[in-house]
Order: structure tokens, then C-alpha cells, then sequence
């Protein structure tokens, strides 16, 4: 064997170290990755660097394992298209929203009872004539079946997993009596009871329902008027955006 020959070989062969080398870091990179991404709660990071480690490791397709979702999360997926999240929620809202509308105006309830989709959800906005006398929070009898109909449609499959809120709310013409010492008292009381009602009539689980009362402070226009005042005073039930899910269990 030449002394070139020889030469060639033992150079090769002492360079064989830089694979084991590199082998070490890479692994040792995608160590740190990992760790990095367990730490991480933001998911949309998260989906970005794994797909931009798949693409220094050649387009492998490799995977990692979500820290929320608990499955594993394909680098070469798309990411969870929001608006189509979002979408299906508008449209749970509208479909009830629609049944909704629809019962009120067959049951002659329309003048008096008026739906809106917001942000927050899907809002039913109640005259407080409609179910109270004036100064009182006794839900009128004739009109209680019509409020347990209106709650059974709010108990469509569809949004059980929706949080429903009952907000009492007043005008700002004080009230001072044996029963309700002020108009938050009237409102809180006023919300409690068609809450109760829904529960117990409508079948609404109550881990669903909360109820609260904002009095005067909450109105929908000013209360210079009559008009005014009575738009005022009303019962708002709210069948929350899932999107506050999380918001309104820590409440």
C-alpha cells in the first residue's frame, strides 16, 4: 500500500468523529426543543416551531406532541383555521336565535321581547312589564309558562355548552320598600327568580345559569324620558359565546 494511499485513509478516518458529533447536537437540539415547547402555552408559537424544526430537519414530517391538546401535532398540517371556529358558533347562535323569534312572534311576544347576537352572545331583552308588576319581582303567573318556553328552546343541544347569565336591570327612579331596600335589590331579585324558574321548569341544568343584577347602572338609553326609563327596565337572559367559557367558570 503507498504511503498516499495510507495517507487518504488515515485521514478519513479521523474525521469520522464529526458524524457521531453531529449526531450528538442534533439530538441534543431537538432535546431543547422539546423542552421549550412543554414550557410554552402559546399554541400558535408552538405550531411554528415545529414546523420550522421540520423544515431544518429536510421536511421529515416530523411530529410533536401538543402541551394542551395532549395529541400529536403534524408540522405539516394547517393550523386551526379561528374563523371557522367562530363561524360555527355565529351559526349555533343564529339557529336558536331563529327558533327563538319564531315563538315569540306566534306567541305574540314580539313587541315585548326583542334578540341581538353580540359579541358576548345571543341577548333576549325582556320588558320587565311583560313578567312583573311594577315595583315587584314576582314572576306574573300567566306569563310564567311563556318564560318556560322560551327557556326550553334555550336548552337545545346545540348550545349546552353555552353559559346562560340573567341580568336584572332597572331605571334610576329610586325605590325604598319593606321588600327591596333599592334598585339593586329589585334587579338581583328579579334576575334569581326567572333563573329559578328555568331551572326548575325549563330543565336548565344549574351549573349553566348564574344571575345578576346592575340596577340602574347598566342602562340602554338615557333615562330622561319615560320612553326612556322604560326601555330601561327589562330582564336581559344572555346565552354566552363559548369563547367565554373558560372566563365565566372562574367567576
Amino acid at each position: 500500500m503507498s504511503k498516499r494511499k495510507k495517507h487518504e485513509e488515515g485521514h478519513e478516518n479521523s474525521e469520522r468523529w464529526l458524524l457521531s458529533y453531529a449526531d450528538f447536537i442534533t439530538l441534543l437540539m431537538i432535546f431543547f426543543v422539546i423542552l421549550y415547547s412543554m414550557s410554552n402555552i402559546d399554541n400558535k408559537k408552538y405550531q411554528q416551531m415545529a414546523a420550522g424544526f421540520n423544515k431544518a430537519m429536510g421536511g421529515g414530517g416530523a411530529t410533536l406532541i401538543g402541551k394542551d391538546q395532549g395529541t400529536a401535532i403534524d408540522s405539516n398540517s394547517a393550523p386551526v383555521d379561528t374563523n371557522l371556529v367562530n363561524s360555527d358558533e355565529q351559526a349555533k347562535l343564529e339557529q336558536v336565535k331563529k327558533l327563538v323569534d319564531k315563538y315569540l312572534s306566534s306567541s305574540g311576544l314580539s313587541d315585548s321581547v326583542t334578540t341581538n347576537i353580540e359579541e358576548r352572545g345571543l341577548v333576549l331583552s325582556f320588558k320587565d312589564s311583560l313578567f312583573f308588576d311594577s315595583g315587584k319581582a314576582d314572576i306574573k303567573t300567566e306569563q310564567a309558562k311563556k318564560l318556560v318556553e322560551i327557556g326550553k328552546i334555550l336548552n337545545q343541544p346545540i348550545i349546552n355548552s353555552s353559559f346562560i347569565r340573567v341580568e336584572g336591570h332597572t331605571d334610576n327612579v329610586p325605590i325604598s320598600t319593606y321588600e327591596y331596600k333599592s334598585n339593586w335589590d329589585l334587579s338581583v331579585i328579579r334576575a334569581a327568580n326567572v333563573s329559578q324558574l328555568l331551572i326548575s321548569q325549563s330543565g336548565i341544568k344549574p351549573e349553566r345559569i348564574s344571575a345578576t343584577g346592575y340596577g340602574e347602572y347598566r342602562p340602554k338609553v338615557s333615562n330622561n324620558s319615560e320612553s326612556g326609563r322604560a326601555s330601561n327596565r327589562r330582564v336581559d337572559i344572555l346565552i354566552m359565546n363559548t369563547k367565554f367559557n373558560e372566563v365565566e367558570k372562574n367567576n
